[in-house]
């Protein structure tokens, strides 16, 4: 990214150096007056560009992870290649075109330019003396510039027309056009990656289940192509609780659940098969709840711990409440056309045997309701939860977990359990039959917090659709369900909110860098008129970005976003730059049109190498070529398509806006009682 506006300072230091050497002087003096004639613009163009990074301290959270590091590495870049096209360029000058008689630009160095550009040379025709050491008027290239400034002189002389209609049409298109473009954090890419989770009805054994994985893994292999997979990995259920390994690392909340992960050979296209394998599985597979989730790692980060890019969180200290406005949630959210695969994350219903114990018979029993629960629980999960035991190896001193738990084999039953010997505090055992009776019912499957209240979430996918559009009508759909019960809160999650966080972000800092940029221009010219001239560039290069965007399908994202920001930047370095000079020209006694097509006509070789090098470096990156092609194409069509739009602006409106904003009469704001041009100099 920053090899095109790097070169940019030295391009503009060498082209004013090349200049000098075709108007006749040695390298030495050529070399030490077009560096000092340009370190102010450039200087000024650098901080600019610097300028334009102002929102990175406005962002917080990932976007500011994400954009801090590029907005540091192109700071510091562009302020060593200032201080080296300000001191290596000159002496590499010097040192290389130390010999006098080289073809500069088909000119001879050393004998007097032919004036056959009579506007650069000053002529009686234009009644504009040239400013000295000509440079307003750089001719080493006559022809061009002739014709250049032929070209551009109907576009200046028709400024009362054209730069209104510039504005106009520039604020249309932004807004015919810039409507339609989709929102995101980052940009979608295929990195040939599946990733599903399927849910069988609750409490299905993972007997049943597990057949159910193979056979969605079958219809993957069967849509995909068999040959085109290259490794797939599945988890079926949660392991025992008496394995002592955390069920965090599972992410399964039952043994309905699966998740399986598959990795494709090139030539698979995931989203329109993730599309084609929901309405597959709906027919093969119509007992499975499915939701695909991220299966990359860039969408696994922005989503923040969500298993989807959308999750709407209901939370409280009442969980039939918050379930009862979930469950009209999610009736709503399944009318957005654009969303997939909603449903609640957390099973609710999961089938369960409630014990009731006769208090009266237990009592006669001996029996305690702890007695009761620690039994049960030793039988049908393991003593490791009610009585720890450990046993230490005498040869290795090494100690063991010792459980006793009764075979799964012995409980298939309800009658099963209810033979389960109960021990009383006595010692002696009862059936549990003797003292409590088993029902049937259903309990919360799976409990999940957030900020210790317990939370029901709604989980979706998006598709045809960008993360903006849909964020939206989220919100929407929330608002038209109404507010929830007492004490329940409703949270919008997932890539919604880091989006939204990116967005306000980028705002508030980009007006604050138009304010910086206002008022470093209107410092250096001394003139808010001059510092409007040069930021007449900026609709252009938005336009230009809206319209890259939009006809190449591109989303609004990060990466697009720190295009635009590098195109401002170097339209905004290029405008400077001609500004410069006309102003110089105006300054010397040229009136405001004919120092605008001196600026413009004498500048016109370093814009263009200038915008010719940051396009042909951004060329490669906006094909979106290779495997990440497709994450970093947005930030060169953004730079190409802003760059070319602030190009032409500079060189054809920009001129028309500066003679229509300035006047012949030469203006000194200066109040320095020393400067010899200041109305307060004294002598």
């Amino acid at each position: 990214l920053a090899v095109g506006i790097l070169v940019d300072e030295a391009t503009v230091a060498i082209e004013n150096i090349h200049a000098h050497l075709a108007r006749g002087a040695s390298p030495a003096r050529a070399a030490l007056d077009g560096t000092l004639e340009t370190a102010v613009p450039r200087f000024l163009a650098m901080l600019c560009v610097l300028a334009v990074f102002t929102p990175v301290f406005f962002m917080t959270g990932a976007a500011k992870a994400l954009f801090a590091p590029l907005a540091l590495a192109v700071g510091f870049s562009m302020a060593a290649s200032f201080v080296l096209s300000s001191t290596l360029v000159p002496i590499l000058c010097v040192w290389l075109l130390r010999r006098r008689g080289t073809d500069v630009s088909s000119v001879v160095v050393g004998q007097p330019v032919p004036a056959v550009h009579k506007l650069a040379t000053g002529t009686a025709e234009t009644g504009c003396p040239t400013p000295t050491g000509g440079d307003a008027c750089p001719t080493p290239a006559p022809a061009a510039h002739g014709f250049f400034s032929t070209l551009l002189r109907p576009f200046v002389a028709s400024r009362w027309l054209l730069v209104p209609a510039y504005f106009a049409a520039a604020v249309l298109a932004m807004w015919v056009f810039g409507r339609g473009l989709g929102v995101e954090i980052f940009p979608q890419a295929d990195a040939g990656q599946l990733a599903v989770r399927l849910r069988a009805p609750a409490g299905t054994r993972i007997e049943v289940t597990e057949p159910m994985a193979l056979r969605a893994l079958e219809i993957i292999k069967r849509e995909a192509g068999a040959d085109k997979v290259a490794i797939t990995m599945g988890l079926v259920g949660v392991h025992a609780q008496n394995y002592p390994v955390n069920l965090i690392h599972l992410w399964n909340g039952g043994p309905e659940e699966v998740w399986l992960a598959v990795q494709f050979r090139p030539g698979v296209r995931v989203p329109e098969l993730r599309e084609k394998l929901r309405a597959v599985f709906a027919k093969e597979l119509p007992e499975a709840r499915v939701s695909f989730e991220p299966a990359d790692i860039v969408s696994r980060v922005m989503s923040f711990g969500s298993s989807t890019p959308i999750e709407v969180a209901v939370s409280g200290p009442d969980l039939a409440a918050s379930r009862a406005h979930a469950e009209k949630l999610l009736e709503k959210l399944r009318t957005i056309k654009s969303l997939r695969d909603v449903q609640i994350a957390q099973e609710l219903d999961f089938p369960a045997l409630p014990v009731e114990v006769n208090r009266e018979r237990a009592g006669l029993f001996g029996v305690r309701e702890a007695d009761v629960a620690r039994s049960l629980v030793a039988a049908t999960n393991s003593s490791r939860f009610t009585t720890p035991i450990y046993w230490a190896d005498p040869k290795t001193g090494v100690s063991y977990s010792v459980q006793v738990q009764i075979p799964q084999a012995l409980t298939k039953s309800v009658e099963d359990l209810r033979n389960i010997p109960i021990t009383a505090s006595g010692g002696k055992t009862v059936p549990l039959r003797s003292v409590a009776t088993i029902g049937a019912g259903t309990v919360v499957g799976q409990y999940e917090r957030y900020n210790m209240a317990r939370t029901v979430s709604i989980t979706a996918n998006i598709h045809g659709a960008a993360l903006g559009q849909v964020a939206a009508e989220v919100r929407q759909a929330i608002a038209d369900v109404g507010a929830a019960p007492a004490k329940t809160a409703v949270a919008v999650r997932g890539q919604i909110t880091p989006l939204e966080e990116l967005l306000s972000g980028f705002q508030n800092g980009l007006v604050v860098a138009v304010i910086v940029i206002a008022l470093l221009l209107a410092a250096n010219f001394q003139s808010f008129r001059l510092a409007f001239v040069v930021m007449s560039t900026v609709p252009a290069v938005l336009a230009g970005v809206v319209l890259m965007l939009r006809f190449t399908g591109t989303t609004l994202n990060i990466q697009s976003a720190i295009g635009s920001i590098m195109a401002v930047g170097v339209a905004i370095a290029n405008a400077i730059l001609l500004v410069t000079f006309a102003e110089r020209a105006r300054r010397s006694g040229c009136t405001p049109v004919e120092a605008a097509l001196a600026g413009a006509s004498g500048r016109l070789r370093p814009i263009l190498m200038t915008s010719f090098a940051m396009c042909a470096g951004m060329a490669p990156m906006a094909l979106g070529l290779g495997e990440s092609g497709a994450q970093t194409a947005p930030l060169g069509r953004a730079v190409l398509g802003g760059l070319a739009a602030a190009t032409l602006a500079t060189l054809l409106i920009l001129p028309a806006v500066f003679a229509l904003l300035t006047t012949r009469k030469v203006k000194h704001v200066s109040l320095d009682p020393d400067d010899s041009e200041s109305a307060h100099h004294e002598k």
